[in-house]
């Protein structure tokens, strides 16, 4: 028997994988080239339609809606996610709050009247009908926050039972513009209003006012207004949410000025001394008399999901999502009623169905599975999105990554790839990867303040620990450039978002940057759901911890 020499063995060996990863590589290629702009806008025409009514839950066009995308997940090959269905019934609770036209303080200096809309916001999502609140004291307890790793506790010492507490917006880092304070200009989870309402909660206060202000909240006081005006969805919760606080609401900076002006103090001083370490809260020797009544409707939404099982690995997925819902029928603006949402979000439901197609069209099937969900009440907190990672398909320790969008505005090619929440995990490390197939660079989210990474679905998966993408082209057009880019962008936030004029338009729109977004996300979770390996959350990240909890 004659020996083959051991370098050829190596030679043949090398040959063989070399062929098997072309052959990987055309395979992924030809599935790519199936994602296209023309059959996007197919979809968003249908999902945007007036006979689909602004997608709102508990409506007709709920229903048009779910049916849509199941028939869509059927025809391109999905299998239904939810023990042989593809909708996960989501119990909702709808609360209409008619607070009283003013807010009533008083101090040692005398009376101050605050009216609805104009100074103050107020709701609750407490089971109770009729809400009073009497004689009640005010306390200012900074930013609200409790955050041992940033060594900082604005409650300490502090019981607020039975007083309202007065917080402000964001964080301290943006206050003092220091990098090395909370996460500089970039705002955390402890800056959103929604962990503001839960820290007041833990404390046991009875209220909370947030004094908003635009750049701190990420928007003017007509959005805080809007959302007020109209029911707010909740999940339902057993308790009736007796753990929170009986007034949730906010201030405008100029009813701030006033509280404080009335009890003897200034607020801006008083704002900037809560943005150094070891603050502690004020007393603003004042009493409220405020009440609101409720009313309460129950049903039943659904998100929507279909998987595409692996292979060696199928017990372990890759989440695309995006929400299904918007704002319905509302109130009429340039005679026009119906909040179609075609931007926000049927761009997105767009991206996430063509990459669907392009997953279908594979040969080599991926070793991961790979769901598609399209959760539901995103509009209003988030809930379909938190409902499904506290009743999840797949337990969340073999849930690999998740890579959500919104907002995808159809403007073109862009040259960059926006990621809000870079550097949170290795998740950026892909992003890299992907962009420079498409000469493309990676550029943080430029306004960083807003805090857009705690405001859409990918933001139930982080705070439940799965790592979490939000990345978009969305800074630099490869034509005009960035000055045209961002002038767009800030006219369709003025003219467009949460508007009727939020609809499909052929004219104008460009598809193209959409079609290279899905590419390059169809290229991130094809090599995730084609390995073993796991996105880590990074060092200083403040769901690490989440998720090393109970990972293996």
């Amino acid at each position: 028997m004659k020996k083959i020499p051991f370098f050829l063995v190596i030679i043949v060996v090398a040959t063989f994988f070399s062929a098997c990863h072309q052959a990987e590589d055309q395979d992924f290629l030809q599935a790519e080239a199936v994602i296209n702009g023309e059959a996007m806008a197919e979809y968003i025409k249908v999902l945007a339609s007036d006979e689909f009514a602004g997608r709102k839950p508990f409506t007709e066009g709920e229903e048009l809606t779910i049916a849509y995308l199941q028939q869509q997940f059927i025809s391109l090959g999905l299998e239904p996610a939810f023990s042989g269905s593809y909708f996960q019934e989501v119990p909702l609770m709808e609360v209409e709050v008619k607070p009283a036209e003013t807010m009533r303080l008083v101090s040692e200096a005398g009376g101050l009247v605050l009216n609805n809309l104009t100074d103050f916001v107020a709701f609750s999502r407490k089971v109770k009908q009729k809400t009073v609140i009497e004689n009640t004291a005010l306390v200012f307890a900074g930013y609200g926050i409790v955050a041992p790793e940033y060594q900082w506790d604005d409650y300490y010492g502090l019981d607020v039972r039975d007083k309202i507490v007065v917080v402000l917006v964001n964080d301290p880092g943006l206050a003092t513009a220091d990098p090395d304070l909370f996460n500089g200009n970039a705002m955390t989870y402890y800056g959103r209003w929604t962990y503001k309402f839960e820290e007041a909660a833990r404390h046991g206060a009875r209220g909370i006012l947030i004094v908003h202000n635009t750049l701190g909240a990420g928007y003017p006081w007509s959005v805080v207004v809007s959302g007020a005006v109209s029911p707010k969805l909740f999940l339902q919760d057993e308790g009736g949410y007796a753990e929170f606080a009986d007034v949730e609401g906010w201030l405008t900076t100029e009813a701030a000025e006033e509280l404080f002006a009335n009890a003897g103090l200034d607020f801006h001083t008083l704002a900037q001394e809560a943005a150094q370490p070891g603050f502690r809260a004020v007393d603003l020797n004042t009493r409220l008399w405020f009440e609101m009544e409720s009313t309460f409707k129950y049903d039943v939404s659904r998100n929507v999901a279909g998987v595409m099982p692996g292979t060696d690995l199928a017990d372990e997925v890759i989440i695309f999502s995006c929400h299904w819902d918007h704002f319905g029928i509302g109130p009429v603006i340039n005679g026009d009623s119906i909040y179609r949402g075609a931007v926000d979000n049927g761009t997105t439901m767009a991206w996430m169905l063509e990459i669907a197609k392009a997953f279908g069209k594979l040969e080599n099937r991926p070793r991961r599975s790979i769901m598609f969900l399209a959760p539901t009440a995103e509009e209003q907190g988030l809930l379909g999105a938190h409902y499904y990672v506290k009743n999840p398909a797949f337990s969340l320790e073999k849930t690999v990554a998740n890579l959500n969008n919104d907002l995808m505005l159809p403007l073109g090619r862009m040259r960059d790839v926006m990621i809000t929440g870079y550097g949170q995990s290795t998740l950026d490390d892909l992003v890299e990867e992907a962009a420079k197939r498409q000469d493309r660079y990676v550029i943080p989210d430029p306004n960083p303040e807003s805090g857009m990474y705690y405001r859409a679905d990918h933001f139930a998966f982080a705070k439940a620990g799965v790592p979490a993408l939000f990345a978009r082209g969305n800074v630099e057009h490869r034509e005009h450039g960035r000055e045209w880019t961002a002038q767009k962008e800030k006219d369709w936030l003025a003219n467009n978002y949460h508007k009727p004029a939020d609809k499909y338009d052929a004219e104008t729109w460009d598809m193209e940057g959409i079609v290279e977004d899905a590419k390059l996300a169809f290229y991130i979770a094809w090599k995730l759901a084609s390995s073993n390996e796991w996105p880590q959350w990074n060092e200083g990240s403040e769901f690490k911890a989440i998720r090393e909890s109970y990972m293996p």
